[in-house]
C-alpha cells in the first residue's frame, strides 16, 4: 500500500476536486461517514449515548462537524466543542458549521481555561470522544488551550476516535514533540501518511484504518509516490513459484561465508535461513577448524572449509577457494559471525570487487566496510546491505542516534549515493531502493530483539535472491516473511523466550500463509 506524505495527501484532495471536479464537500461528508462507520463497529448503535466532538479551525473540524451531524441523526447525544473562534473558520468546515447551527445542535467554543470547566464535564460524561482537532498539516509543538485539551483528553481514558490523524501528530515525520492526542482508532483518508506508521507515531495512532473516501484511483497513480507501506498481497506477488518438474539446481545455489571461534551459530542460522526459504543448494564457507561445527548444526547445507590465519579466523589466504566458489553460486551472504581484522578487511575488498554474483553484506562484513566505506565503489554486482541502527552509525559516521531520528531519509540517501539497496534494521525496517522507492515494514515484535535474528534475515535474503528475485524485491519480501515467522512463533511462545531458531522453524509457514492467500 503507497504511503504519502501530507504535502502528497494535499496534491491529492487539489487534482481530485480541481481536475476531476469531485467538491471538496462531498469528499468532507464521505471522511465524516466513514468516522461514524468504524465508530459504529466499535460500538453499534450510538442512540443515547454521549459523544463529545472536539473540532479545529481547519478542515478536520468541518470533518468532525459533518460526523457531529450525522451521529445525533443516528440519535446520539452530542455535545460539540470548538478549539478557537467560529470566525475564524472558512470555506466546506465553515458550511458544516452553519449546518449544526442551523439544526440547533450548539457549538461551544473553547478559547480560555474559563471555557473548560463545561467541556471538563462533557468528558467525564461522554461515551466516547470524536478528536478532529488538528490535521495533517499540523507540525510542531501543540501549546495553550489547545494542549490542555488534548491532555484532558488523554487524561480521561476514554475511547478516542480521531478524525485522519491524531490531534498534535507531525503525520510526515511520525514525532509528537508537544501533547498528542493517544487514539484509539485513527480513521484516515486515502492512503495512510508516512508519521502514523513508524514510531513513534504509532503509539499515538491506535489502530490505523484506511477509508476510501471517493479518490478516483488515477488521481492516486497520477502521483509520484515512492514509499509503500509493505504487505502480505504485494509479497505474495514477488515470490518465486515452485514446479513440478524441478530439481535442487532450479532453486538456486548460495554461498554463506561467515565463522570464527565462539560465533559459529551465526553462520548456521543463515545458512538454515536461506534453506527453509527455498534455495536448493546452501553451501557454508569456514575456517577450516570450525568445519565439524557447522557439518553437526545444519545437516542439509554442505560445509567449505577455508584457510585459517589462526585457529577459527579466515585468512587472505583463502581468497583462491572463495574465488573459485563464489562462480559456481547465484547469491552470497558475507559477514554473520565472521570477525574483524586487517585481513578480513582485505577480504571483504576482495570480494566485493570480484563477485559477479549478487551478495547480501552484513554483520561484521559491515564493520570491516566501516573501515573504509569507499569499498563499496568496487561492487562489481548488485548488493543488499543490513545494518543494524550502529552499524549504520558507523558506515556514515554519525551517531546511532541521528541514525534513528531520520531513519526513512539515511537509509534513502544512503542507497542512492552508494547504489546498494539498504535494509536498514529495527522496528518498522525501512527498505531503500538505490532508484529512491523506500519499503516499510510492518511485521516482527519486540521478540525479535535477540541474537541471531539479524543473522536470519541475511539467510533469507540471500536463499530468495539465489531463487531469481531481484535485490529490492528479495529484501522487501525476506524482511516481510522474517517478521512474520517472528510474530506466528510469538503467538505460540509469547515474545520473552522467543529465539532466533523459532524464527528459522516458523519460516516455511510464514511463506505458506502468504503464498495461500
Amino acid at each position: 500500500m503507497k504511503i504519502v506524505t501530507p504535502q502528497q495527501m494535499r496534491e491529492i484532495d487539489r487534482r481530485t476536486i480541481e481536475s476531476i471536479g469531485i467538491p471538496g464537500m462531498v469528499l468532507m461528508e464521505n471522511a465524516a461517514s466513514k468516522v461514524v462507520e468504524e465508530l459504529m463497529k466499535d460500538f453499534g448503535n450510538v442512540c443515547g449515548k454521549h459523544l463529545l466532538v472536539v473540532a479545529g479551525k481547519g478542515n478536520n473540524g468541518g470533518d468532525a462537524f459533518s460526523a457531529a451531524r450525522q451521529l445525533y441523526g443516528k440519535g446520539a447525544k452530542v455535545a460539540v466543542f470548538l478549539t478557537g473562534k467560529r470566525e475564524g473558520i472558512k470555506g466546506d468546515a465553515a458550511v458544516n458549521l452553519s449546518i449544526l447551527n442551523n439544526m440547533g445542535i450548539e457549538v461551544k467554543e473553547i478559547n480560555d481555561h474559563r471555557d473548560l470547566e463545561a467541556f471538563s464535564h462533557e468528558l467525564r460524561v461522554a461515551d466516547l470522544v470524536v478528536d478532529g482537532i488538528l490535521g495533517t498539516g499540523f507540525k510542531g509543538k501543540t501549546e495553550g488551550i489547545i494542549e490542555t485539551v488534548i491532555n484532558m483528553i488523554n487524561a480521561s481514558g476514554k475511547y478516542v476516535i480521531s478524525i485522519d490523524v491524531p490531534s498534535g501528530l507531525d503525520s510526515e515525520s511520525g514525532k509528537a514533540p508537544g501533547a498528542c492526542v493517544k487514539a484509539s482508532k485513527t480513521v484516515t483518508f486515502g492512503l495512510p501518511k508516512i508519521g502514523m506508521v513508524i514510531h513513534p507515531g504509532i503509539r499515538y495512532t491506535g489502530e490505523l484504518v484506511v477509508a476510501d473516501i471517493g479518490i478516483p484511483s488515477c488521481v492516486i497513480e497520477s502521483m509520484d509516490i515512492k514509499t509503500v507501506l509493505t504487505d502480505e498481497h504485494y509479497v505474495s506477488k514477488l515470490l518465486p513459484p515452485r514446479f513440478p518438474d524441478s530439481h535442487k539446481g532450479s532453486y538456486g545455489k548460495v554461498l554463506i561465508i561467515s565463522g570464527s571461534t565462539g560465533m559459529t551459530g551465526a553462520g548456521c542460522l543463515s545458512a538454515g535461513a536461506a534453506l527453509r526459504s527455498g534455495a536448493g543448494l546452501v553451501y557454508i564457507g569456514v575456517p577450516a577448524s570450525l568445519a565439524p561445527i557447522y557439518g553437526a548444526s545444519v545437516t542439509e547445507a554442505i560445509v567449505v572449509p577455508l584457510k585459517e590465519s589462526m585457529p577459527g579466523t579466515l585468512s587472505q589466504d583463502c581468497i583462491a577457494g572463495l574465488s573459485a566458489r563464489l562462480k559456481t553460486v547465484d547469491a552470497a551472504a558475507v559477514g554473520p559471525g565472521l570477525s574483524v581484522n586487517d585481513e578480513m578487511v582485505k577480504l571483504i575488498e576482495h570480494i566485493i570487487e570480484n563477485a559477479s554474483i549478487p551478495l547480501v553484506l552484513d554483520a561484521d562484513a559491515l564493520n570491516c566496510i566501516s573501515r573504509d566505506i569507499n569499498i563499496l565503489k568496487k561492487l562489481k554486482a548488485d548488493a543488499v546491505i543490513t545494518p543494524h541502527p550502529g552499524e549504520m552509525a558507523r558506515l556514515m559516521g554519525i551517531s546511532t542516534e541521528e541514525v534513528q531520528n531520520n531513519r526513512i531519509n539515511i537509509a534513502r540517501d544512503f542507497a542512492a549515493r552508494w547504489k546498494v539497496v539498504t535494509v536498514l534494521k529495527g522496528s518498522r525496517t525501512v527498505i531503500a531502493g538505490a532508484d529512491g522507492r523506500i519499503f516499510i515494514n510492518p511485521t516482527g515484535n519486540p521478540g525479535m530483539s535477540t541474537a541471531g535474528t539479524g543473522d536470519v534475515l541475511t539467510g533469507i535474503i540471500a536463499g530468495l535472491i539465489a531463487q531469481g528475485m531481484k535485490c529490492l524485491d528479495a529484501a522487501v519480501a525476506g524482511v516481510y516473511i522474517h517478521g512474520l515467522a517472528g510474530d506466528r512463533a510469538a503467538k505460540v511462545m509469547g515474545e520473552h523466550g522467543l529465539i532466533a531458531g523459532d524464527l528459522v522453524r516458523e519460516l516455511p509457514y510464514a511463506i505458506k500463509e502468504i503464498i495461500d492467500l
